[in-house]
């Protein structure tokens, strides 16, 4: 959550699951996890002890409505 500790991430992430898409491929290169509750937290697969991005729930739904339409594009 904003404005906590590693510890008190750490402790959250174990309450809250971590979940991954199931079209991450076998390598996950590019793959990140998410965990839902207040906000929603994505975070690399590679980089587990990471930083880790917070998104209100709103915003995060409205990006995953976006990519599922295909309206981002990539860089």
């Amino acid at each position: 959550m904003p404005g906590e500790g590693r510890a008190e991430q750490e402790e959250h992430s174990m309450k809250r699951g971590w979940f991954k898409s199931s079209k991450s491929g076998p390598n996950c290169d590019n793959c990140v996890e998410v965990r839902i509750g207040e906000v929603v937290d994505v975070r690399d697969t590679k980089d587990r002890s990471g930083p880790v991005l917070a998104f209100a729930p709103d915003a995060f739904a409205a990006f995953v409505r976006s990519a599922a339409r295909g309206e981002l594009t990539s860089v």
